[in-house]
């Protein structure tokens, strides 16, 4: 099998794009100028730019199908709010509020003077603020429960506890005014002694909730963000140190910055101009190729310009991960030019541009046309993710993708049949003046070195090669193809294989939202000190019956009691802390002696237990003689990262899907978010699935060896191994937008190994050794160019504060590396082993094969 050919597709497109490559040097003037006209007017969509931003968090960064969002519909249309009795537990989403975190300095004490005295001075500020020409301030527009607002309990239970020395407060439930308050989301750093009573306190965490609603929304805003300017100015103390947060912080934040990334790629496609010139810097006058190099570059360029422009123009969002893509289109354009030079530098320079053009697009365009249509297949399939920002940017690059190969085999192939008339009329590259080929007598040495040029292998009739080029020909690919390299080149992808496996078992999942954020915004600070101090406690979550059931039959009652003492249990709630309409209604019967066993002393004795305790009317959905829904809340603990929220959710689940009585399910608005986490690796395993058969099936067919076609696919679940297992060890999680990041990887996998065993396949050279040192003379050096110069201007976004162009850097820096060590190394040694290239090898190629598989 490893000699027969699958060419049904390559000949004829070979043949194609030779007659492209003629056409394109026979007129390049109109292949230049037209990309030129299209990518101006494109260019004007960026003026929609700002119309078309959309970074809400959870419309863009969770699952547009997440189970959480079909339970709060439920819980909105079962357990409405009420207005007048203000629940922070029951919220089904964020509400409108603003809230900080004091840290005692010193590791002090913060619930003892001055640090506290400095907090109420702060809270006393905060209360004072007034928006609306001072007629409104926070009494106003404050949310109430029994007519009175909903304030910071544990300010007032620290005052009451130093008027009264006697009491002391107990942690984490205090008993106040007669009713049980939960402080483990209000105090952190707690050191309680053996009667669970505070000693020592190091942060406080204060809630200001305001009305969202009608005419009191437009004032919440301007009060929230009078706040903000107020703890901006605030943040100097000697005893405290404080950190804020509203619910706008987090958009805000990420939408002050989602064009960001502009200037970081500006810095990228200079680091990329300054080292493509350099690389196609030659000291021959007419041979140079700055200016091939330049306008390789500005290709790239109009590409994201047409592409970004149209998808603005027709209003595809624009997300802050789409702000990653136009380095991706880059790396893709700079290797498309080295791959084309590459192949341009090897036809005789004495034939007419035409042909030299027809010679260089059957070589280079079909290795390019692999490339671009794995990757614009790879994003398509990319599009049917379940986040909306990954659908956004696959649209947003395989767009570009198409634009970068049309403009590559256009506007670029002109430029380069137009530079390639200057050297056919030995021109200055500079000055595009006519010099002499060879040097003259009565010239001075600097007017040799300066203005003489057009020097060619005369053998050869091409190009004199590079050192690059003679180094990987007469050194590198000899070398490589010695038997004891061969063998140690096994053992190091053995080694390599065994560190990718490993780190692919250390695997972790999970975003934190204020990795969105800048890294020294005040997003961040906020939600860091709140992990670190009040991650004992962890959300409040419902468990919700979300059937009628009949809670006056006993055996149903008992059984249904079980279930939802089963949460209790749970390793990560704690089972003294929770909030239950349902035990409380029983323990009220019992006290009252009545049987609840008759539905109607139940129902009749329940509605008079709901007008005593209004706060349990909004957790039962009582119509008429039946119970359609209801609902307790329990209390978790210790949910310190991503890791503890996933096994939350696991159990969670588990144990509502064993209770067989009535229907269970769990919420918490959190949750909207947590769902990526049952998205994320399976999305990102049928992605990798999905496309390395397509990529297969592509290569198959226009790649003229099955063989080779195997080793493809082969490389990109290789690759894509090492990339996983290296950034779980360089401290990179699997979520949402390393998954993007991820799913671009795949294209650069098949990049470099298309290339080579496009190569490979089709070199004339009689035996598998030979093929491969003639391909890596050939591609070797272009690849470490395209590899490097990418890795060099990826490598500014390592310096960037958001969270999303480092991890982007990451990736990218280990799939260029691995991916070029596999184009450079481990490929070439394999299909050495596994190809042989004609009829009469057929035989000595089967039985190698046959001694390999033994082996």
């Amino acid at each position: 099998m490893g000699c027969r050919r699958t060419d049904c597709l390559a000949k004829p497109l070979s043949g194609l794009f030779e007659k492209l490559g003629s056409l394109v040097g026979s007129y390049p003037f109109y292949f230049f100028v037209i990309p030129l006209i299209v990518s101006a007017a494109l260019g004007g969509g960026f003026t929609f730019l700002k119309d078309r931003e959309d970074n809400d968090l959870e419309r863009q960064f969770t699952p547009r199908k997440g189970p959480s969002k079909a339970t709060r519909a439920f819980v909105k249309e079962n357990f409405p709010y009420n207005d007048s009795m203000f629940s922070e537990d029951r919220l089904y989403d964020k509400g409108s509020f603003a809230s900080l975190i004091a840290v005692s300095t010193n590791s002090s004490n913060i619930l003892a003077n001055p640090a506290f005295e400095d907090i109420i001075r702060l809270n006393n500020e905060i209360l004072n603020i007034t928006v609306g020409n001072r007629r409104l301030g926070f009494k106003e527009l404050c949310v109430k429960a029994n007519g009175e607002c909903v304030s910071n309990v544990i300010l007032e239970i620290i005052r009451a506890n130093e008027t009264n020395q006697r009491t002391s407060i107990t942690f984490p439930v205090h008993t106040y005014r007669s009713s049980s308050v939960f402080l483990g989301s209000v105090l952190g750093g707690v050191i309680t002694d053996a009667n669970n009573s505070v000693v020592t306190a190091q942060a406080i965490k204060l809630f200001y909730y305001l009305e969202n609603k009608g005419t009191t929304a437009e004032a919440s805003k301007l009060w929230l963000r009078a706040f903000k300017e107020l703890l901006s100015a605030e943040m100097d103390s000697k005893h405290i140190d404080v950190s804020y947060y509203t619910s706008k912080s987090k958009q805000e934040e990420i939408d002050s910055h989602t064009t960001d990334g502009f200037p970081l790629f500006l810095i990228t496609y200079a680091c990329a101009i300054t080292f493509s010139v350099i690389s196609c810097l030659r000291l021959d006058n007419v041979r140079n190729k700055l200016w091939v190099a330049v306008f390789g570059v500005l290709s790239s360029g109009l590409a994201i310009l047409s592409s970004f422009g149209l998808l603005l123009y027709i209003g595809v969002p624009f997300v802050i991960t789409v702000a990653n893509s136009p380095f991706l289109i880059l790396g893709i354009g700079l290797n498309n030019m080295f791959i084309l030079v590459s192949d341009w530098q090897h036809t005789n320079v004495t034939d007419p541009v035409p042909k030299r053009m027809a010679h260089s697009y059957k070589e280079a365009i079909m290795s390019i046309t692999i490339t671009a249509l794995t990757d614009v297949l790879k994003f398509f399939i990319g599009f049917t993710s379940d986040f909306p920002s990954v659908q956004s940017f696959c649209l947003y690059t395989s767009t570009s993708i198409i634009f970068c190969y049309i403009y590559t085999i256009t506007f670029f192939g002109a430029f380069l049949a137009l530079n390639g008339r200057r050297e056919a009329s030995n021109r200055h590259w500079l000055t595009c003046m006519k010099i002499p080929s060879d040097n003259p007598d009565h010239r001075s040495e600097i007017y040799n070195i300066c203005c003489v040029g057009g020097d060619y292998d005369k053998h050869t009739g091409a190009e004199k090669k590079q050192p690059a080029n003679n180094f990987f020909k007469d050194y590198y690919g000899p070398f490589l193809i010695k038997p004891w390299v061969k063998r140690g080149v096994i053992f190091l992808y053995v080694v390599y294989l065994a560190t990718s496996i490993y780190g692919c078992s250390q695997v972790q999942q999970g975003i934190e939202l204020y990795d969105l954020a800048a890294d020294n915004s005040h997003v961040t600070r906020f939600n860091r000190k709140d992990r670190q101090y009040f991650s004992d406690y962890g959300p409040a979550v419902m468990v919700i019956v979300s059937e009628k059931f009949p809670y006056w039959v006993r055996i149903r009652r008992y059984q249904l009691e079980a279930c939802l003492d089963s949460f209790k249990w749970l390793p990560f709630v704690d089972k003294d802390v929770y909030t239950s309409w349902f035990h409380s209604y029983l323990s009220y019967g019992r006290e009252r002696h009545l049987n609840l066993d008759k539905k109607d002393v139940f129902l009749k004795n329940l509605s008079e237990f709901l007008d005593l305790f209004p706060f349990f009317k909004q957790d039962v959905n009582f119509t008429g003689d039946a119970i359609y829904a209801s609902r307790i809340f329990i209390q978790t603990v210790d949910i310190a990262n991503a890791s503890m929220e996933i096994q939350m959710l696991k159990g969670l689940k588990t144990t509502a899907g064993r209770c067989h009585v009535a229907s269970l399910s769990f919420y918490n608005r959190q949750f909207i978010f947590y769902d990526q986490y049952g998205v994320v690796v399976s999305s990102t395993i049928k992605n990798v699935i999905v496309i390395t058969a397509v990529m297969f099936v592509v290569s198959l067919l226009l790649i003229p060896d099955p063989v080779c076609s195997l080793w493809v696919t082969f490389s990109i679940g290789s690759v894509m191994a090492g990339v996983t297992g290296f950034m779980t060890l360089w401290d990179v999680s699997l979520d949402s937008i390393s998954m993007i990041v991820f799913t671009v990887c795949i294209g650069f996998t098949v990049d470099f190994s298309a290339h080579v065993s496009y190569a490979l396949a089709s070199s004339k050279k009689p035996n598998p050794d030979d093929k491969a040192v003639d391909v890596l003379s050939h591609l070797g050096y272009p690849i470490l160019q395209g590899a490097l110069s990418i890795i060099l201007g990826v490598s500014v976004l390592a310096t960037s504060d958001f969270h999303t162009f480092r991890t982007f850097f990451k990736i990218f820096f280990l799939v260029m590396l691995i991916g070029m060590v596999h184009g450079i190394i481990f490929i070439p040694v394999f299909l050495t082993l596994f190809t042989c290239s004609s009829e009469t090898d057929v035989k000595e190629c089967r039985n190698k094969t046959v001694k390999i598989s033994k082996l």
